[in-house]
């Protein structure tokens, strides 16, 4: 009798377990992405954008806006402060200022007069967390390149004020802060490494709660900011130098430093920092064409330098002749099944898959470099996020590891960032 009752249960369990409908990958793939918390570390952003006629609540051409964020599933935008190196003078200290306190102040608008009800400026994780419970999307700060603040020290706590979370010290060019990685082309060198400043700086950083970026500085700049630094420290996009040999990307010596210092790297979608070859040749296919139509309506392709020399009427009249004759090109490669294959969204998760061998899935997370140069086949834009959640699931990730990557290891480093500040004050 005890044998048949014990029969029966387990035919009662397999029946059971059978009649439950096994989770597809593709389901998996949504419900991880719906409870992920996902964050793009790194969106640039033009303030022509963020006006009371055109912003962020249209489905504008940029690759990031709130509507193709919701149609993708990305729920956290760093937006940029970004400005361009200029003259070490207090001109040049001047009009990079003016430009800088110009994106502040249009991402506050967007948060706080356009579209309070859709999206929210968040300080810290537990603002982070509030908004997404609170069905918004939401925006941070980070600063591309301190060479707006000058020479005074006292803009770290400023910029922080004004909602920065985190910092570059250089971009393309040496700042008076830092070297940037752009020296390796000629092997020269402002400070070798961080000026009195830069290491100033570091210092304040820790002490008001904000992340040091080591993204575009020089390698001997990254090495001495985590020498120096109290905090853990950040490369808010930047991908595996040993997949790709850019300055741009992190060796091997590098990632191990951000693991030992408790950081995180957040993987660029930019193509040519992940595949420069591959990137090659399809983009000279794709040039060829955007070429020719260019050319039928008198225009000739410039160089991002060139094109922002334009007078403004100018510019604009050709972005828009190459925007279209970009799109055109790019669908035309779609339809040849013999032009050269795009970098794509595999490509990208080759380099989370290297950084997580080699320093593991506490250290890695996601950026795009979206509307600043990123963006590769399938996470071309904000409304095709969730197609990055699909290649994880593919590649066998957790559930636990997959929100790890997406937010919670960036949101952990700022933690223990404003807890440093915290000790300190």
């Amino acid at each position: 009798m005890k044998k048949l009752t014990s029969l029966l249960m387990i035919s009662s369990v397999l029946l059971s377990c059978s009649s439950k409908k096994e989770e597809s990958m593709q389901e998996r793939s949504v419900r991880i992405h719906k409870e992920a918390i996902t964050i793009d570390t790194h969106n640039d952003i033009n303030v022509a954008n963020f006006t009371d006629s055109i912003n962020y609540t249209q489905r504008l051409d940029t690759q990031v806006n709130i509507p193709k964020m919701k149609e993708g599933g990305l729920d956290v935008t760093w937006l940029i402060v970004y400005t361009g190196q200029g003259d070490l003078t207090d001109e040049g200290y001047q009009k990079a200022s003016e430009n800088a306190i110009a994106k502040f102040e249009a991402i506050h608008k967007l948060c706080e007069e356009i579209a309070p009800d859709q999206i929210g400026l968040a300080l810290s994780s537990a603002d982070v967390r509030r908004l997404n419970a609170e069905g918004k999307k939401i925006a941070m700060i980070g600063v591309e390149n301190a060479y707006p603040m000058g020479m005074d020290i006292s803009n770290v706590e400023k910029y922080y004020d004004l909602g920065a979370r985190y910092v570059s010290l250089a971009h393309n060019g040496h700042s008076q802060f830092s070297d940037s990685n752009t020296g390796e082309a000629d092997d020269q060198w402002l400070h070798n490494g961080l000026s009195e400043l830069g290491k100033q700086a570091i210092a304040e950083m820790n002490r008001v709660g904000i992340m040091i970026d080591i993204s575009h500085p020089s390698k001997e700049a990254m090495k001495q900011m985590v020498a120096l630094s109290k905090a853990p420290i950040i490369a808010s996009h930047s991908s595996a130098r040993a997949l790709c040999d850019h300055s741009r990307n992190l060796d091997d010596e590098q990632l191990l430093l951000l693991k030992e210092n408790g950081g995180v790297v957040q993987t660029v979608a930019f193509k040519s920092y992940l595949n420069t070859e591959k990137n090659k040749a399809h983009q000279e296919y794709l040039n060829a064409i955007i070429d020719t139509l260019l050319k039928e309506q008198d225009f000739e392709r410039l160089s991002r330098e060139q094109a922002m020399s334009l007078e403004a009427d100018q510019r604009e009249a050709y972005y828009n002749a190459f925007m279209e004759a970009r799109s055109a090109a790019q669908e035309k490669a779609d339809q040849d099944p013999n032009a050269p294959k795009g970098v794509s969204v595999i490509d990208f998760v080759d380099h989370i898959d290297y950084m997580v061998d080699l320093i593991g899935i506490d250290h890695v997370g996601i950026s795009s470099d979206f509307d600043g140069g990123g963006g590769i086949v399938d996470w071309n834009d904000a409304s095709e996020t969730f197609n990055v959640t699909l290649e994880l699931v593919r590649r066998g990730y957790s559930d636990q590891d997959i929100k790890k990557l997406w937010g919670e290891n960036l949101l952990r480093v700022l933690d223990e960032v404003q807890a440093v500040a915290a000790s300190m004050n």
